[in-house]
């Protein structure tokens, strides 16, 4: 078997033990390092050079899909599985165009998480079968078909956005200017067909970017 090298990123210390322990128990993969966030994460790739990164997309700060685009952008053939809490097609979608090489979802069974490392290490895609299921029987509204022509960063932007982030916090968690947010903000709604933020917040909710305990906790 392939010995695989691997960097996970989550910001659960609890799950990645437990995640840590299943692959510590498997013949050929070895933990290099761990972070807790995207901007911990970052400077660990470059670092120790993991044949795979495995990271959730809910990161502090940075998401996982702005740590996926800015490592391939430093390695354009860097290896990255997405293991996360999201069922929502629309963001295993998001994580493939951002270079992911699958998706996984925290339901899913232990199996199914070593079979994605093996197949995203081999070159091939990977999706939990729930992510696969929902992505070949989903009927694409308007709404949510306009939610998927949003680029990775408009959509990082809108996650912000309807968790109650101001352009100033955006600008400065992902490193663009004012300008830049203000421009994808007014596109983002045009995109979706709303004029305000309290449309674009209800209708992240009816499409599941965001849930009512993520206002909750919002600042």
């Amino acid at each position: 078997m392939t010995n695989i090298s691997l960097l996970l990123v989550d910001d659960h210390a609890i799950v990645r033990a437990g995640y840590r322990s299943l692959l510590a128990k498997q013949p050929g993969l070895q933990v290099l390092a761990e972070a807790s966030t995207a901007a911990q994460a970052y400077p660990l790739f470059q670092q120790y050079q993991p044949d795979l990164v495995i990271t959730d997309i809910s990161l502090p700060g940075s998401s996982g899909l702005e740590l996926i685009a800015r490592i391939k952008q430093y390695q354009a053939t860097a290896k990255i599985l997405v293991f996360s809490m999201h069922e929502n097609p629309s963001f295993a979608l998001q994580a493939i165009r951002a270079g992911a090489g699958g998706y996984v979802s925290k339901s899913s069974s232990p199996d199914c998480l070593l079979q994605a490392i093996q197949a995203v290490h081999a070159g091939r895609y990977s999706l939990s079968p729930d992510i696969a299921q929902l992505l070949a029987l989903e009927k694409l509204g308007n709404a949510q078909f306009a939610l998927e022509t949003l680029t990775v960063r408009e959509f990082e932007i809108l996650r912000l956005l309807v968790t109650a982030h101001s352009n100033t916090d955006i600008a400065k968690t992902l490193n663009i200017s004012i300008k830049t947010v203000c421009n994808s903000h007014y596109l983002i709604k045009r995109k979706l067909g709303v004029n305000s933020d309290i449309e674009l917040t209800r209708l992240a909710i009816k499409l599941n970017v965001l849930n009512i305990l993520d206002l909750a906790i919002s600042p």
